[in-house]
């Protein structure tokens, strides 16, 4: 009878280790990916205007800048933008050349996966204003490790439109940049 039982055991043991997974043979790789940054750059296509009825008084109509705000340089440097303008004149009539400021700018991703920019820049910011652009002075930012993306900035801007202008079609030329560092 023993035979019997250490057949019947060995044809279970066969049987278990036919069942069981063979061992695995395992390798490992590192994986090394390059991302490149490129640009901080600030774009626009808007032509803003504004209107005023004298007959109504006083008045600081405003007017919006919508503008594509870059930072894909990867280096969580941070940005400002900045404004400066001639002053507004139709034939040899100007408004005054503190008559703009800008009251305040939303922000909104464009594109992709943004962080969002954390401004620190307090309302209203007088925009420069003379025959010739004066200094720029900073109307938006993105503090360190924020604003990277792609995002739409848009300026608000209102312009005091006194009752005694003289009555024509004004223009300014504004000058929008950016600059890296908060």
């Amino acid at each position: 009878m023993r035979p019997k039982r250490f057949l019947i055991s060995s044809i279970a043991a066969l049987a278990v280790a036919a069942a069981a997974p063979a061992a695995a043979n395992a390798a490992s790789a590192t994986v090394t990916g390059t991302l490149t940054g490129s640009t901080l750059s600030l774009t626009t296509a808007a032509a803003p205007s504004f209107s005023a009825n004298l007959d109504l008084g006083d008045s600081t109509p405003t007017y919006t800048a919508a503008l594509t705000s870059q930072d894909t340089r990867g280096t969580g440097a941070g940005w400002n933008e900045t404004i400066t303008s001639t002053q507004f004149t139709t034939g040899s009539q100007t408004l005054a050349t503190n008559a703009s400021s800008l009251t305040g700018v939303t922000s909104s991703c464009a594109s992709g996966t943004c962080t969002n920019p954390t401004n620190s820049v307090t309302y209203p910011v007088a925009v420069p204003a003379a025959s010739t652009p004066p200094t720029a002075v900073k109307f938006f930012n993105a503090a360190a490790n924020t604003g990277m993306g792609k995002f739409t900035t848009t300026p608000t801007v209102g312009v005091f439109v006194p009752q005694s202008s003289f009555a024509g079609t004004y223009t300014s030329t504004l000058t929008l940049a950016i600059v890296s560092g908060p």
